[in-house]
């Protein structure tokens, strides 16, 4: 039988932990506001400079551009956005699950896919089954800023260009409410879906629609890059603290379970010691 002090030991332990619990929601819940209002300020630069991107390239028959144009598959990139902290519910896992699967489906050969890794969790996971890891950054603050990851960015439109890879697919999570985070794919080289839904703007190039498009184009795909990893950082703390919520709730509930478990454990021995009394006065008689 559990003794009275093992329980109120738990209850002490179970109130401490659900502290640290709250405090972590409430942490997170400051750093979700912040990151989501990032997340929605930067959309109105992505659909602007989507538009102009699409209006030099599709304005024009004549326009051409390595970025623009599909080529034979030979080797995959996949950039995968994920935390570099767990305690997050399944905010890591989903994403983890489905690249994983995206890849058994498509490869046989681990030569045929390179990884792009941004955060410590999804690093982790393929540096452990032996994939190509060809960039990697970790330690990103939790409200990061263009320049924290421009030279991978940069980098990973590079390899692309210099046909590392002939194409880039990119996984994160997207941020739909505090409540909701979608697992989403999307494919970032090249830009062969860069139609805008607004309809086409004319515009007078300067000296030419071929050399704007030199220096739009890897400025788009890199923007495309960072415009997720704000999505995924409001998701990730979103997730977090969604995580939090329920680990604190679930304290409370155990609490609960402890306190009555004691009470009636202390009614017990109480009741006990009366019965041991009565008895032994009634001996005495």
């Amino acid at each position: 039988m559990v003794s009275l002090r093992d329980i109120k030991s738990r209850i002490s332990s179970t109130k401490k932990t659900s502290q640290i619990t709250k405090a972590m929601q409430m942490v997170s819940a400051s750093k979700l506001n912040r990151a989501e209002n990032n997340a929605k300020t930067f959309v109105p630069y992505m659909d602007k400079i989507q538009e102009v991107v699409a209006s030099i390239a599709l304005g024009s028959k004549d326009v051409t551009h390595p970025m623009l144009v599909s080529r034979p598959v030979k080797k995959t990139g996949y950039l995968v956005i994920t935390s570099d902290r767990g305690l997050a519910g399944a905010y890591n896992s989903s994403i983890l699950r489905l690249v994983h699967q995206k890849i058994q489906e498509r490869h046989s050969s681990k030569d045929e896919y390179a990884i792009i890794a941004i955060g410590r969790m999804g690093r982790d996971f393929f540096r452990s089954r032996g994939a190509n890891i060809a960039l990697e950054i970790t330690a990103l603050p939790d409200q990061p800023s263009f320049s924290d990851i421009n030279k991978l960015a940069t980098q990973a439109v590079s390899l692309f260009s210099d046909g590392e890879y002939d194409e880039l697919y990119m996984y994160y999570n997207h941020f739909v409410s505090a409540i909701q985070q979608d697992v989403t794919e999307k494919k970032v080289l090249p830009l062969t879906d860069i139609a805008s839904s607004n309809k086409l703007t004319a515009y007078e190039f300067e000296p030419s629609a071929e050399e704007i498009l030199e220096v739009l184009l890897p400025q788009y795909a890199e923007s495309l890059i960072y415009g997720a990893l704000l999505d995924a950082k409001a998701s990730e703390h979103a997730a977090r603290m969604s995580a939090m919520k329920t680990a604190t709730d679930n304290a409370s509930e155990l609490i609960d379970s402890l306190t009555l478990q004691y009470n009636r454990a202390r009614q017990a021995a109480i009741t006990q010691e009366i019965t041991e009394i009565v008895g032994g006065a009634a001996a005495l008689e």
